[in-house]
């Protein structure tokens, strides 16, 4: 059946929550290297709500409309794509333009859906665990054994984090606000967790003889912080800075316990590095999902034209792992 040439999309009008509203816009055609995503179900991320704010906006060529991962039924092909098929059901990680019923996406960046899992569960995986993938696994070079400090430990990618190390056979310790989002990590798997309201992640992690690898999202004072909190030949990789992304610092620590200091964003990477984390992630998760032994936590899903409420979910902050959006 060929695609309707109008789709509903959300288009954010103003910067606040309240601005996200329905349109009918056209149904995209896809490109050469790229495939059209019928889609069931898309993922609310924090970069969408700082782009709808003004304050992350998309690179060039990428879509300035929200969402960045999507769940669904492939309904068209681009002349070069010959790896995927129509009607296949897939999740992609996509550069834009995912608050939709219709979406574009590279075909690199495409992955089936792991068997038993809904497309609500499918939408929550692609931006998360690209993101952890690339910054635990491949930046962070996290391995058995070491111990893994996650912070934002109830967020979509802390939720992930923590459960791709134990898995994969770290140690987790997990900062979070309040008792809730501790208890959830410990289910998750975390050795120990920190409610950064009550505790001093610094002097806990210590007493566990210091982190191998950090997780950051959160920047400002974390940032020094961070330096104590990790052993000799750690590394810390901060992937967001929700407090502040200046710091003033003293290096010597740096230098003394060899720490290495890194960061990425997902969004403005090649579609060619971004192919590469997939199909690492199709080699070395997509078996754990497959075989129930992670799974993405879903903490709220919206149909599309609440977008609004999913939003104001997400800045909140009472949420525990991943908000979705659906289409039917």
């Amino acid at each position: 059946m060929p695609s309707p040439k109008l789709m509903r999309a959300i288009v954010h009008e103003t910067r606040e929550a309240a601005g996200l509203k329905l349109h009918q816009l056209p149904v995209p055609q896809p490109g050469a290297e790229e495939v059209l995503i019928r889609v069931k179900a898309c993922g609310v991320n924090r970069p969408d709500v700082l782009q709808r704010q003004g304050l992350y906006p998309p690179p060039p060529g990428a879509s300035h409309r929200l969402g960045l991962e999507v769940a669904g039924e492939i309904v068209a092909v681009g002349d070069s794509v010959h790896s995927l098929e129509l009607g296949q059901t897939v999740c992609a990680l996509v550069n834009g333009g995912g608050y939709s019923d219709y979406c574009l996406a590279s075909a690199g960046q495409v992955l089936p859906v792991p068997k038993g899992l809904s497309m609500v569960q499918a939408a929550a995986l692609p931006e998360t665990f690209f993101t952890v993938w690339h910054n635990v696994f491949q930046r962070g070079q996290l391995k058995a054994g070491e111990i893994l400090l996650v912070h934002g430990a109830g967020s979509g990618i802390g939720t992930t984090a923590i459960q791709l190390a134990v898995n994969l056979g770290a140690r987790v310790v997990a900062s979070a606000g309040g008792p809730e989002k501790c208890d959830a990590a410990i289910t998750l798997g975390a050795e120990r967790a920190i409610d950064y309201h009550t505790e001093d992640f610094v002097a806990v992690v210590r007493e566990l003889g210091g982190a191998d690898v950090i997780l950051d999202m959160v920047g400002g004072d974390y940032i020094a912080r961070n330096i104590k909190a990790a052993k000799p030949d750690g590394r810390i990789v901060n992937i967001a800075y929700l407090q502040s992304s200046k710091a003033e610092l003293d290096f010597m620590p740096v230098m003394l316990k060899r720490l290495t200091l890194t960061g990425s964003t997902l969004r403005a990477q090649s579609a060619e590095r971004k192919k590469q984390i997939a199909q690492q992630l199709l080699q070395n998760v997509w078996p754990l999902l497959g075989a129930k032994q992670i799974a993405p936590v879903i903490a709220a899903s919206f149909p599309l034209e609440r977008a609004d409420e999913a939003h104001a979910l997400m800045e909140s902050n009472r949420h525990i792992g991943k908000i979705v959006l659906t289409t039917e």
